[in-house]
């Protein structure tokens, strides 16, 4: 008998496109997806249960199915796409995980549970390191948001693997998700006609492809390779890191550096009027940055990503078209003002000038 698959958060786009592609793996007998609101997308051969993992009927399709891997996708940052407003989503992170996961204690046939996280568990400060391992532990717990409601569900998750310690768990901490079809706050971000900055920061961002997503969990939701061991909490992201400049210049967007209160009132008054989910938490990230260690998703995990953090951009850039600025006409302004930078920096150095004439008044 192949594995019987059920994946919570089937009606957003990523939920979507992973019930279609496990379906594919020669391993897996059925696929069971489940949202509280019917899916705008195709689910192919999937059988559908519509069912809010915030009540109890979500044990009942476990045990009707005789599920034995659950894929929990249902722990999103925002309200965009499906699944009502802000108050809606933060009840599904965790109320809903709450559920899922006393349904999954319950149920006798569940085997191996994968639960999809976020790198903004390790929170955003100016005394955070360099670079975050899936050891260490944030300066300060994330007071509100998707960071609180993803270090909730984390807690919720370990407390289950503690109480069944026969079902193998998995949590990946994904880095930001791009790619042409995103729908997160961030892509929202990169598709404003004109950036705001905080001004004095350029953050460090890392990115995960949504394809390279959907490969690591199929193989989260398979039993482990030899010499691997896909149990346990790994951070998932693309090698290499961007400048929030870099990434403005790439996609040909001016920015607007403000002052970091002026940044909290633009937020503010873009999520009043809808134009974009500009949450403290995105202002956090876009001040501080992120990077992580990825050594054990490459060693334990045994998952080599098929994009680089740059080329996830890229793919990304290309489905948002060209911005305000052409990126080769800022690209090559900022060249030209390097260029009578460094020229300056030659002549100030060169014969004849003040350094020079110091050095011959005290021979």
């Amino acid at each position: 008998m192949g594995k019987v698959v059920l994946v919570t958060g089937a009606a957003r786009q990523l939920g979507g496109r992973f019930v279609r592609r496990i379906q594919r793996d020669p391993e897996v007998e059925r696929v069971i997806a489940v949202d509280a609101v019917t899916p705008p997308h195709r689910l192919g051969s999937a059988e559908f249960v519509r069912t809010d993992i915030r009540q109890s009927a979500i044990a009942r399709v476990l045990a009707e199915h005789a599920v034995d891997t659950v894929v929990h996708l249902a722990v999103t940052g925002g309200a965009a796409g499906v699944g009502g407003g802000h108050s809606v989503v933060k009840e599904t992170n965790v109320i809903g995980t709450m559920q899922l996961l006393g349904a999954c204690q319950k149920s006798p046939t569940v085997r191996r549970l994968v639960v999809k996280s976020s790198t903004s568990v390790y929170g955003g400060t100016s005394r955070d390191p360099a670079v975050f391992t899936e050891t260490t532990q944030p300066k300060s717990l994330p007071a509100g948001g998707f960071a609180k409601d993803a270090t909730e569900v984390e807690g919720y998750v370990r407390g289950f693997a503690r109480r069944r310690p026969d079902v193998a768990v998995c949590v990946l901490r994904f880095a930001n998700i791009l790619g042409p079809f995103a729908d997160s706050a961030l892509a929202e971000y990169f598709s404003m006609p004109v950036m705001p900055t905080v001004l004095g920061y350029d953050p460090r961002l890392q990115f995960v492809h949504e394809d390279d997503v959907l490969d690591v969990l199929r193989l989260a939701a398979r039993a482990p390779e030899p010499g691997t061991l896909n149990s346990g909490t790994f951070n998932i992201a693309g090698d290499g890191v961007l400048l929030l400049s870099q990434c403005a210049r790439r996609l040909g967007r001016p920015t607007l550096p403000l002052l970091l209160p002026a940044v909290t009132w633009v937020g503010q008054a873009l999520r009043a009027v809808g134009a974009t989910d500009f949450s403290p938490e995105q202002i956090r990230l876009l001040t501080h940055g992120r990077v992580v260690e990825t050594t054990q998703m490459r060693e334990v995990l045994g998952f080599a990503p098929m994009y680089t953090t740059v080329e996830t951009f890229a793919d990304f850039a290309r489905s948002r078209g060209s911005g305000l600025l052409p990126p080769e006409r800022v690209g090559q302004a900022v060249d030209r003002v390097a260029a009578m930078l460094d020229a300056d920096g030659r002549r100030a150095d060169g014969p004849g000038s003040d350094g020079d004439e110091a050095e011959g008044a005290r021979r």
